[in-house]
């Protein structure tokens, strides 16, 4: 048994009893203790291992909502608004109009030799542009003998092409479906919203590998992508698994080089309540240390700023109708019901009010059938839920992941656009959630916005908008509470607080290794620290080297 103690400048633990140490010890990939060198000595002969002893450590962060096809998309052409950094540490500047866009798109189909080959892009936020919809007349500016599509940065809406139309069976008019908008002549302008009409047609502009994320490299690109930010256990929130895919992703993650943990979540689409909660539960004993299995994501709205997001009354504040139901409520009450029977555990996508309160009285009415003292049924995203909600979600034993990234991304056209005032300053209400003692974490819904948890936590400490207005004041947390939500937070929403999310003995051996203390800094430089790495069960990988 080889023991290896690793010094560092400072060691964050998450664990009360002794929040800050000196050293920790590992052993087979597991934490044996953590303290001073003399302390960690009583285990036996040791390496002493002191390539950190100008860094910072702390629990491995964990990414509790994102979507490993971040790594898949970069095969396809980024048209987002923002600057992005790739896996290869490359910064793409921001498309920052229809034109610029399009451009983007032709320069990228000059590279292409088949002839007849899908174009996709990705990214595209059209709330930026005076919220001009583009149109399949834009893209056919592209090309009009290939199929061209572009996803939208909340991965909501997909934009394609007549070509792509055409290929799709949707290239007529009569089409009745709120998803499908209809231009003056009556055939669809070719903006497609929610699954059932996107995945059909996706699968013509090449958005079915994307989506699906099912790809060797792309799941390895992913990989690359959390050791840059510092994660070591990531959700994979909603893939349409199967037994090849499953394959597929035990492969890939078993590899001796795979950074990560994928927490991989079975989608709701393409199978009955029944189907989903049974493959489900029979994933459980396919888990690995790499790969853990065994949970359902169900969607029952859209996006806000895709105006597709179930809002209560008055609904969004520049008039638009409300938005789009993704799950029958008698399908949501059949999934919660079953699988509280079998003991999965459910993580519903609500952004919008009313999608939370539907979540909310489903489950008070599955749990009187199947009352389950820890069940930890998480609502994703959650983003107006109100403190009535809060309180709510608390008593029921529910959890929440909100994605405090929105204050910097959306915040200013959430103020003067989607919800208005009001409720933009108690959107993603960290604060409310943490006093209705429901637990909580944080994400960025990569690729919706960039994986990096630290600078989820700063969005959360700050309240930042890309204008730099402190957007809902009342609702900052504390440093301490947002590094809390990406490391222990997360865990204890993924049911996996036994395994990870502190520096305790028996856990993972999963760290962060960071250039600066987190607890040291400014508040409004936490996104700004340098991440060098990950220790990942264990195993070292710096970033540089990836």
């Amino acid at each position: 048994m080889n023991t290896k103690i690793y010094a560092a400048k400072k060691i964050i633990t998450m664990n009360p009893n002794q929040p800050v140490v000196s050293h920790v010890a590992i052993r087979n990939g597991r934490i044996l203790g953590a303290g001073t060198l003399e302390q960690l000595q009583g285990w036996g002969p040791y390496e002493l291992d002191t390539r950190f002893a100008d860094k910072v450590l702390m629990p491995g962060l964990i990414e509790g909502h994102a979507h490993s096809m971040e790594g898949a998309l970069w095969q396809f052409t980024y048209v987002g608004w923002f600057d992005r950094m790739d896996p290869d540490g490359k910064v793409w500047p921001g498309a920052k109009s229809i034109d610029e866009v399009v451009a983007r798109l032709k320069e990228a189909e000059t590279r292409m030799d088949d002839p007849d080959a899908p174009l996709l892009g990705w990214g595209l936020d059209p709330i930026y542009m005076d919220n001009l919809r583009m149109t399949r007349a834009d893209l056919d500016r592209v090309s009009s003998t290939r199929p061209v599509g572009i996803m939208h940065a909340s991965g909501h809406i997909l934009n394609v092409n007549t070509k792509g139309l055409e290929l799709a069976g949707l290239l007529k008019q009569g089409n009745d479906h709120p998803g499908i908008p209809l231009a003056g002549d009556g055939l669809p302008t070719g903006e497609l919203k929610s699954p059932e009409i996107m995945m059909p047609a996706g699968k013509h502009v090449g958005m079915d590998r994307a989506f699906l994320a099912a790809d060797a490299n792309g799941l390895r690109n992913y990989g690359r992508l959390c050791v840059r930010a510092g994660v070591t256990t990531s959700s994979d929130l909603g893939q349409q698994l199967n037994d090849d895919l499953v394959k597929l992703f035990t492969d890939v993650t078993n590899a001796e080089d795979f950074p990560v943990c994928l927490a991989a979540f079975r989608i709701n689409f393409g199978m009955s309540p029944a189907e989903l909660v049974d493959y489900t539960a029979s994933l459980r004993k396919l888990s690995t240390e790499r790969l853990d299995l065994g949970r359902i994501k169900v969607i029952a709205d859209g996006s806000i700023q895709g105006f597709s997001a179930r809002l209560q009354w008055p609904g969004y504040y520049n008039g638009s109708e409300n938005g789009l139901w993704y799950v029958a409520p008698d399908q949501l009450a059949e999934i919660y019901e079953r699988a509280l029977a079998a003991g999965v555990q459910v993580h519903t996508h609500t952004n919008g009010d009313q999608a939370t309160q539907l979540a909310i009285e489903t489950l008070e009415a599955a749990l009187r059938k199947h009352p389950d003292f820890d069940h930890r049924f998480t609502l994703q995203h959650c983003q107006l839920a109100s403190a009535a909600q809060f309180r709510k979600m608390g008593r029921l034993g529910m959890c929440v992941n909100l994605f405090a990234n929105h204050h910097f991304y959306w915040g200013d056209e959430h103020y003067a656009l989607t919800v208005g005032p009001e409720r933009a300053e108690r959107m993603n209400a960290c604060k409310s959630a943490l006093e209705a003692n429901v637990p909580m974490t944080i994400h960025s819904d990569a690729p919706v916005t960039p994986l990096g948890p630290l600078f989820t936590a700063w969005a959360a400490v700050n309240r930042l908008t890309a204008s730099g207005r402190v957007q809902g004041e009342k609702e900052r947390i504390e440093v301490a509470q947002a590094l809390h939500a990406i490391t222990l937070g997360a865990a204890i929403t993924m049911k996996m607080d036994h395994l990870i999310g502190s520096v305790e003995v028996g856990k993972r051996a999963d760290f962060a290794v960071l250039e600066d203390d987190p607890t040291e800094v400014p508040a409004e430089a936490l996104k700004d620290i340098s991440v060098w790495g990950t220790v990942q069960g264990g195993r070292v990988f710096a970033a540089a080297d990836i």
